[in-house]
């Protein structure tokens, strides 16, 4: 690196690669922790909806919201309690632009394909003849919380997920009627 002058384009070696992110504006490397904003909570907050900035919430909220704005797809994985949920959620109700328009979908053992394509329709506006989506000048953002949970079919299907990938692959879906 050293020999072909890339040196300026690496990140510190005193700490993790992780704990780094360019700052395009600043065009040098900058710890996660500086980006950290103040924090100071609301008296009157609910012991569940406190969301303590961390390095990984501000890394990770960072991460989603490029991601999103770029119009790619982004799957949170990780332990359970490591506060995949909650920083998603605070992201997308919090910290998003108006145009952005939220789903949540918690899907369970028990959810059929058929359930998840009615909550999805539920939330869609009809345009015209056949076509659906979002309302007019917005685009939607669907959060799937605890996707694994669909139960397996005989030959270990996941409908509901196969309906979330078809989604995924090609914009939307088809009407079931």
């Amino acid at each position: 690196v050293n020999d072909m002058g890339l040196e300026c384009y690496m990140p510190p070696t005193d700490s993790s690669m992780y704990d780094y992110f360019y700052g395009t504006s600043e065009h040098h490397w900058m710890l996660w922790m500086e980006k950290l904003p103040q924090y100071a909570p609301k008296m009157d907050s609910k012991l569940g909806t406190i969301l303590v900035p961390t390095l990984e919430t501000v890394s990770n909220g960072f991460i989603l919201d490029k991601l999103l704005k770029n119009g790619c797809h982004a799957l949170c994985v990780g332990e359970t309690g490591t506060g995949k949920t909650m920083t998603v959620t605070d992201k997308l109700t919090n910290h998003m632009e108006k145009e952005y328009k939220s789903i949540f979908i918690t899907l369970s053992a028990q959810t059929s394909v058929n359930q998840l394509q009615d909550m999805m329709d539920a939330k869609l506006e009809k345009r015209r003849k056949g076509v659906y989506g979002p309302p007019s000048g917005s685009k939607f953002v669907v959060s799937v919380d605890d996707m694994n949970m669909p139960k397996r079919e005989k030959y270990h299907a996941q409908p509901p997920i196969e309906l979330l990938r078809q989604w995924m692959d090609h914009g939307g879906g088809d009407e079931r009627k």
